[in-house]
């Protein structure tokens, strides 16, 4: 079933431009602690209120940034050391890797089950093959294409554990030609884990920023108001609309964030497993929130990969995932799941447009 809802405009003061952004308030505010770094090949801002119980924020945030550093090592595929990486370059073999990457490997591989492959870890090599990782773009040829479609295939992934002198050992093995990519999901998993080291730490506030519209919110802001996220006009530069939510994370995928054009035809970093070409689904993004930000990270691709009517029907058939979503399509409409009717908002210029409510 669907309803329209009508536009609830206001002026919003935009205090950080990008795709998926905190959006300012006029209340005063509690003291803050900020930290900003490169990691996970983006910009990451940490931003904290008040102190922990048992350590201040400088520290919190030190151990933080420590963290984030940790877990890139282990999941980044292109330094040579870390999990992924060496699981790529094993040529079949079995690779021992750490707990952290064994869990998300899991995590993300019930996800790609769960969407029919939507989501699929395995499309390293056409990332790779259209330049999204050294930026030397190019547009594979279709025999080409039919290679790499050919070698994504999540289901050939095994994550095993065993024991060795009394302690687990966990190990990966992947058929030689294949390549992990856990782009799709390691912020995310890094933004919840973050989440759970700040509430140990006694932060009840919180605002994690992992870049490229990951956002985990940590509790309320400090005046026990909704943080408020804005969403970005895919078509434009502009916020069309804005998220009021409390200890959530939101995601978003849209093929505005990262994208080259050749002969006038335009081509963006989110691929169809199926094709092995950019995914050509009606959709401009979607914003999924839930209270993992692995399954915002997750499901923001594999929606967009799915299309609207899919997309829309996984939500229906899925409530164990606990997330919601709004799609944007290609003419600009817009598709709100009926449980952020009362969280999300059009903002100012945008109030005529029509908000369709999916229950």
């Amino acid at each position: 079933m669907a309803r329209r809802m009508g536009a609830r405009g206001g002026t919003l003061a935009l205090c950080l431009a990008l795709a998926l952004s905190l959006l300012g308030g006029c209340a005063r505010q509690e003291e803050k602690s900020q930290r900003q770094l490169f990691a996970m090949d983006t910009v990451m801002t940490l931003t904290l209120y008040g102190e922990g119980d048992t350590r201040g924020a400088e520290e919190i945030l030190d151990g933080s940034v420590q963290q984030i550093q940790w877990l890139e090592d282990f999941w980044s595929a292109v330094r040579p050391e870390g999990d992924v990486a060496r699981v790529n370059a094993a040529g079949g073999a079995e690779t021992e890797v750490a707990a952290p990457t064994a869990s998300l490997l899991r995590q993300s591989l019930e996800l790609c089950a769960v969407t029919g492959g939507a989501l699929d870890i395995t499309a390293y090599p056409a990332v790779k093959a259209w330049g999204f990782i050294d930026q030397e773009y190019r547009v594979p040829s279709q025999a080409e294409l039919a290679e790499l479609a050919g070698r994504i295939d999540y289901r050939q992934v095994s994550v095993d554990e065993g024991t060795r002198d009394g302690e687990t050992v966990y190990t990966v093995t992947l058929p030689a030609g294949m390549e992990l990519d856990l782009g799709a999901v390691a912020k995310g998993r890094t933004a919840d884990l973050l989440a759970e080291s700040l509430a140990a730490d006694g932060v009840s506030s919180a605002l994690l920023d992992l870049g490229q519209s990951t956002i985990r919110a940590v509790g309320e802001k400090p005046d026990g108001s909704p943080w408020r996220i804005a969403v970005q006009d895919p078509a434009g530069t502009g916020y069309l609309g804005v998220l009021e939510l409390a200890d959530l994370a939101v995601g978003t995928s849209g093929g505005y964030q990262r994208y080259f054009e050749q002969d006038g035809v335009t081509y963006w970093h989110i691929l169809d497993p199926d094709t092995a070409a950019p995914a050509r689904s009606g959709l401009a993004a979607v914003t999924v929130v839930s209270p993992s930000a692995l399954t915002c990270d997750a499901l923001s691709t594999a929606l967009f990969v799915l299309g609207l009517e899919e997309g829309v029907q996984l939500w229906r058939d899925h409530p164990e995932l606990e997330f919601q979503a709004l799609f944007i399509t290609d003419e600009g409409e817009l598709y709100l799941t009926q449980g952020l009717e009362d969280a999300f908002s059009l903002t100012e210029g945008y109030e005529d447009r029509e908000v369709t409510v999916l229950s």
